[in-house]
């Protein structure tokens, strides 16, 4: 039985739902299909817990089960339908190795590289390489370079770029966090936080978690005192000065345990958005858009916000746009569906 929702456009006739492209955001945990239609229209996405550390048994035959459960029917439907894919599916733990390509980087620069996979039916699965940034303190990404290029061609974001000339700051909220400038349509720089993944380390493997009383609702003003602690005197410590309060204040009464998490929450992120100015050279008039979840990002942009950022916007999921975008411009797809 395949574990997945499924959406699709209603109200179409089979001749104009035709899919253009099958395309695959396959991460860590999780793989996302989009079957895409005419100009990148999404026909249908279905989800399945089948990221490249959730199969058995790895090699081959796990990946190629991972993908007949996402998208068989799509393939025996559309046989000829060109496949594309970003995202950890490309790592060394992944189905096949793509190598990182180096910043800057461009559209053209990335497509013109990607790292094909001959399935068992026959198929070509094309894998988007991951991006590199060399130097002292080297950074990486896999997935991320795909959303920003699906963001650049949006709208939004050509509208942004004609009423500005300073460069555009992405903002990726998650597990790791990535803050990615891009200028004339190319990615010149970007920077990671671990932000998510110690926020959930520190609540289920310290102490402070210890203190932490499971709440439904969000703790604005937890949140919010987390953000100013951040950003005070004692803030400037960094954040192994400052996290200990996460407890330390419950313990004193002056913070009641279910606030905590959203406090060491707040704290956490309110570190990682001041640290910008530093690291990216933003003032307040920077544009910043934020690609991801709507809760989380709506944190950032909160935290954006009471740092003095005035120029913030939150942008839908970019990845299938991105995946349409290079598969367009590697000429995956026939010029006559474009």
């Amino acid at each position: 039985m395949r574990e997945y929702g499924c959406e699709s456009t209603p109200g179409q006739a089979a001749s104009e739902r035709k899919t253009h492209l099958i395309a695959l955001d396959w991460g860590t945990s999780s793989l996302r299909a989009y079957r895409l239609g005419e100009g990148g229209q999404v026909l249908e996405t279905r989800e399945l817990a089948r990221g490249i550390m959730q199969l058995e048994g790895g090699g081959d035959e796990a990946f190629e089960h991972a993908l007949e459960e996402a998208c068989s029917d799509w393939l025996s439907d559309e046989p000829s339908d060109p496949l594309i894919a970003c995202g950890m599916i490309g790592s060394a733990q992944g189905w096949r190795e793509a190598p990182y390509i180096q910043s800057p980087v461009t559209i053209e620069q990335l497509s013109a590289v990607l790292t094909p996979i001959r399935t068992s039916r026959g198929h070509v699965l094309w894998v988007i390489p991951g991006v590199i940034q060399r130097g002292e303190l080297p950074n990486l990404m896999r997935g991320e370079e795909t959303q920003v290029f699906g963001l650049a061609a949006e709208q939004m974001a050509e509208q942004l770029a004609e009423q500005h000339d300073a460069p555009l700051l992405i903002g990726l909220p998650g597990s790791h966090s990535k803050w990615v400038t891009v200028e004339a349509g190319r990615i010149i720089g970007f920077h990671t936080f671990m932000t998510g993944e110690v926020y959930a380390a520190l609540l289920a493997h310290t102490i402070l978690g210890r203190t932490a009383i499971a709440s439904d609702g969000f703790d604005v003003a937890a949140f919010d005192r987390g953000l100013s602690v951040a950003g005070s005197p004692e803030g400037r410590g960094g954040v192994l000065s400052t996290i200990f309060s996460s407890r330390s204040l419950v313990l004193t009464g002056d913070l009641a345990g279910q606030g905590q998490a959203d406090y060491l929450s707040g704290l956490l992120i309110g570190h990682e958005v001041r640290a910008l100015a530093t690291l990216c050279q933003t003032t307040p008039e920077q544009r910043i858009v934020l690609i991801g979840n709507s809760s989380l990002c709506d944190r950032y942009l909160r935290a954006l916000k009471h740092c003095g950022y005035r120029t913030t916007n939150l942008a839908p999921q970019a990845t299938a746009a991105g995946l349409w975008q290079i598969a367009k411009q590697a000429a995956l797809i026939d010029r006559r569906d474009l």
